[in-house]
């Protein structure tokens, strides 16, 4: 099937031009307008059509789609049930809902929508990139990596597959495979907070201290007081012998994200090597009763306890 998207918009602006008011001109028009990435206009189409005809499947369905990438997450979820109810068993409406119901993080609602859709329509890229990131949020790393594997195979070079593969690889403690994912996503779409500063954390990770910094840098001025980009570019510091620079990120993460063991146990350290015993032992006690026999924190504690002891002239 061609996709002449523009040729298309021409012809249905004419017919809207000799019939003003055809639900099924408005209809076609708002979802060509989709396709071209005009979504207020395409949302303005279609609002019209479900006026003139209530209770179109198709219609629900494009809104819904709209809406979504709109960022109007519950009204798009409010068009794609009617668009279900109307017409069940639609792989395309549950496929969106479930990415739908991703964003509004109703986790297992979402895997049962994409479940469905991928039973529908197997091999579809969208619906297993969009399971993957639902799988990766309910913790099952290795069912979020098989769906992403998967879906790169089906549509190579996606910059959302590439960051969410990264991610997962991440989390999976494949860094260097993390590091080459998060690579090619950083080429595909250039500047993107999540993406640099996950890899900032993976080259951490690797002991690429100067290239993690780097990464951190940038994200932190895309996306100023995230509490993850704040803690890993702390420790970052930490590694680098930055120590009060290290402290004013862990110190301003603290804030954004309280009662964070690592975060605790990381300010903790830095301030040991600042020689303010006291206050790592503040943060390494509330560090341990979040995360207790954590044996960092503990070999950390220990000796802090025993550098105030010195101090206070015991033995």
């Amino acid at each position: 099937m061609l996709k002449d998207y523009k040729g298309a918009l021409e012809d249905l602006d004419k017919a809207d031009v000799l019939e003003p008011n055809n639900a099924l001109t408005l209809r076609n028009r708002g979802n060509v307008k989709r396709m071209l990435k005009e979504y207020q206009g395409a949302l303005e189409d279609l609002d019209k059509a479900d006026v003139l005809e209530p209770n179109n499947a198709f219609t629900l369905r494009s809104r819904g789609i709209v809406k979504g990438m709109l960022d109007e997450y519950p009204g798009a979820l409010e068009d794609l049930d009617k668009s279900d109810i109307l017409e069940p068993n639609n792989a395309i409406t549950l496929g969106i809902r479930g990415d739908v119901k991703n964003m509004l993080k109703e986790y297992l609602g979402a895997l049962e929508d994409l479940d469905k859709a991928d039973v529908l329509e197997p091999n579809n890229a969208f619906t297993l990139k969009s399971r993957g990131d639902v799988k990766y949020m309910l913790h099952d790393y290795q069912g979020a990596l098989k769906d992403l594997d998967k879906a790169d195979d089906l549509e190579p070079n996606n910059s959302f597959t590439l960051k969410s593969r990264g991610i997962v690889k991440y989390m999976l403690d494949d860094y260097q495979g993390a590091l080459e994912d998060l690579d090619k996503a950083d080429v595909l779409e250039p500047i993107n907070a999540i993406t640099l500063g996950i890899r900032g954390d993976v080259k951490k990770m690797l002991k690429e201290y100067q290239g993690a910094l780097e990464d951190l840098d940038k994200a932190d001025v895309l996306e100023p007081n995230n509490a993850f980009t704040l803690k890993s570019r702390g420790d970052v510091k930490y590694m680098l012998h930055d120590y009060q620079g290290a402290l004013k990120d862990l110190d301003k993460a603290d804030v954004l994200e309280p009662n964070n063991a690592f975060t605790l146990r990381s300010c903790g350290i830095v301030k040991y090597m600042l020689d303010d015993y006291q206050g790592a032992l503040e943060d390494l006690d509330k560090a341990d009763v979040i995360e207790p026999n954590n044996a960092f924190t503990l070999k950390i504690r220990g000796d802090d306890a025993e550098r105030i002891s010195r101090s206070l002239g015991g033995p």
